[in-house]
């Protein structure tokens, strides 16, 4: 019984996680001022060059 309780929660969990992503993009739709949605592993940050750039714009720490 507890096993189903736990499948059930992780289930319920990564469901509750889509609706936030789809509330999310549906806000960002909804309002362009803000600029575009960043998905998860997306964006411009060191070491994930997908924005196009060939450099890291931040400097060093």
């Amino acid at each position: 019984m507890i096993y189903l309780k736990t499948v059930l929660i992780v289930f319920g969990l990564f469901a509750g996680w889509l609706v936030v992503r789809a509330l999310a993009r549906r806000f960002a739709a909804r309002h362009p001022e803000f600029g575009a949605l960043r998905e998860e592993g997306e964006g411009c940050g060191c070491g994930n060059h997908r924005c196009g750039e060939a450099q890291c714009k931040r400097t060093a720490h």
